[in-house]
């Protein structure tokens, strides 16, 4: 049977398992949507592209799936290119399908024209350009295929308007074969051999878990490690959540923001144990000063360029995480470490997380304590970028994987609250908060529309310091108090305002004793509230390591 592009655009997807596609039509992917409009798909309607994308990533993030999204020709594709770059960075699943103009007007500046394949290069795993129907089907399921394995990460599909038009009596191809692409997930039996080794010998061993331990499903295995050998863990940004905070042998973040006994952990770790992590600047801080006393770094990783990238490596173990943790398990002895541990507990008690409470302003360190108490800790939070970012990750303490959305790798203003309605259309029994600024959540809050139109729960969390509050504080301690364009009081909307403009629940907090029962409130409402929470004006966020020093030289420590 005859078949369209777009129909059988709508095939393929079908037959990945995907569910919802986010996106806005144009003119070019008309087709397209005409076909959806009759499919089992769900359609979101967006407000900006670039919200579109941030919902699929955080769908994938959350879900675990792919997570798909759709936009026009020229600048509604241009539009994706944050999004896609974010995603990239973090290694999330996603498909990006764009309009293109037709084939024959490629080349030559035709309306809404964007050669976004040559654009996103460089920020996708991998893209492609369907120039003929033929093609289609094969390469709507390579570019799944290649999103979701080996190091995940986003793929562009651009598709010609006369592609979706025309007709095939091709069939869908059951399998797909790549030759180029073949991903090694299993780790080399004597390399696991000699890191198991390495961590039974050593006398003060570490375990430093990245985002890769959730991507591979790993959390269950990666506790087996750590109790196997009573091992302590440390987790990057991006890795909260891979190892639940409130085990014995857990540190917290490591890192710029990081807690105090995570950092020196670090520094005097004889074996250092990388999984899925890559010892990005942000961790490392000054690099002839990071982790002086190793021995022995172990690094396991299924994205071979990511290992001794950065940091010289004496182990490298290239594959899956999990797989390579149900070998090393077996592998590793029960070990007490008595002095390591007591070094642990000392810094632990000496330098714990802390802010002042006494100076009557509203703190938002309570409130993200207090969310965390209302929600039992079992919500999805989302942030955007800046403050608001770091202290969810200080003060919402993680027990279970793809419970903390963030853009890590790239910092992402504006990331945060079309992710938590990506998470919410994937996990709609979830409760999902978005950490917010009051500057980051101006820069997509246009998606407030989304959530009503869709009937999303999500709850927004906006840390209202009337600036831009990560480069103010920098400007605070390295700039003179200049606050040069960081002030944002004056201009700011009425948040509640604006959120019952959309049809949402907005609610204002000014002081302590209104946190909890606002929460609840926001709880008990069956749709979107935004919360505008006034902290704090100059509240910084501590512990903090100036850029370019070594990662034991924290300011604000308690």
């Amino acid at each position: 049977m005859s078949k369209t592009g777009a129909q059988l655009f709508v095939d393929a997807l079908v037959a990945e398992g995907v569910k919802h596609i986010f996106g806005i039509p144009g003119g070019v992917v008309i087709p397209i949507f005409d076909a959806l409009y009759d499919s089992p798909l769900h359609v979101i309607l967006t407000r900006h592209e670039q919200g579109a994308g941030h919902m699929a990533d955080g769908y994938a993030r959350a879900s675990g799936d792919v997570g798909v999204c759709i936009a026009t020709s020229g600048p509604g594709a241009t539009n994706l290119a944050t999004a896609i770059a974010t995603a990239n960075f973090d290694s999330v699943p996603v498909v990006a399908f764009t309009g293109q103009v037709r084939t024959n007007l490629i080349g030559n500046d035709a309306f809404q024209e964007a050669d976004i394949t040559g654009i996103t290069r460089p920020i996708t795993k991998h893209n492609f350009l369907v120039k003929r129907i033929e093609d289609l089907g094969h390469t709507i399921r390579a570019a799944f295929h290649i999103a979701r394995t080996g190091r995940p990460g986003p793929v562009l599909v651009d598709l010609p308007q006369d592609v979706s038009t025309a007709t095939t009596d091709l069939p869908l191809p059951d399998e797909v074969d790549l030759p180029g692409y073949k991903p090694n997930v299993q780790g080399n039996v004597r390399q696991i051999r000699l890191a198991a080794e390495a961590i039974n010998r050593a006398q003060r061993p570490l375990l430093y878990v990245g985002g890769g331990v959730i991507i591979a499903e790993a959390s269950a295995e990666l506790r087996q490690l750590a109790e196997a050998g009573g091992l302590p863990v440390t987790t990057t940004l991006m890795g909260l959540g891979a190892f639940p905070e409130d085990h014995p042998l857990a540190l917290g973040m490591l890192g710029m923001h990081g807690t105090a006994y995570a950092n020196f952990a670090m520094q005097h770790a004889d074996c250092i144990v990388a999984i899925g992590a890559r010892f990005d600047d942000r961790i490392t801080g000054k690099l002839d000063e990071f982790a002086p006393q190793r021995e022995c770094i172990v690094h396991i990783d299924i994205d071979p360029s990511s290992i001794a990238k950065n940091v010289p490596v004496d182990i490298p173990v290239v594959g899956d995480a999990r797989r390579i943790l149900r070998e090393l398990v077996p592998l590793v002895q029960p070990a007490e470490r008595a002095g390591w541990h007591a070094a642990l507990d000392d810094w632990k008690a000496k330098h714990p997380l802390a802010y002042d409470q006494t100076d009557g302003t509203l703190k938002p360190q309570f409130v993200i304590e207090q969310i965390h108490a209302v929600t039992k800790g079992e919500a999805i939070i989302t942030t955007e970028v800046g403050q608001n970012q770091m202290w969810a990750a200080q003060w919402y303490t993680y027990t279970r994987p793809r419970s903390f959305l963030t853009s890590g790798g790239l910092g992402t203003m504006g990331y945060g609250f079309p992710a938590a309605i990506g998470a919410q259309v994937a996990c709609p029994d979830r409760v999902v908060f978005d950490i917010a600024g009051d500057g980051s959540i101006q820069m997509n809050i246009q998606e407030l529309s989304t959530a009503v139109q869709q009937k999303l729960p999500v709850k927004v969390a906006i840390l209202n310091n009337g600036f831009l509050g990560m480069v103010r504080q920098w400007q605070e301690m390295f700039f003179n108090r200049r606050y040069a364009c960081t002030r944002l009081a004056e201009g700011n909307p009425d948040f509640v305002k604006l959120a019952e403009a959309y049809g949402a629940k907005g609610i204002r907090v000014e002081h302590a004793d209104q946190v909890r029962p606002a929460l609840d409130e926001a709880l008990a409402y069956d749709g979107p509230v935004m919360l505008d929470f006034r902290i704090n004006p100059e509240e910084n966020v501590f512990p903090m390591v100036p850029a370019g020093e070594a990662i034991h030289r924290m300011r604000g420590l308690a």
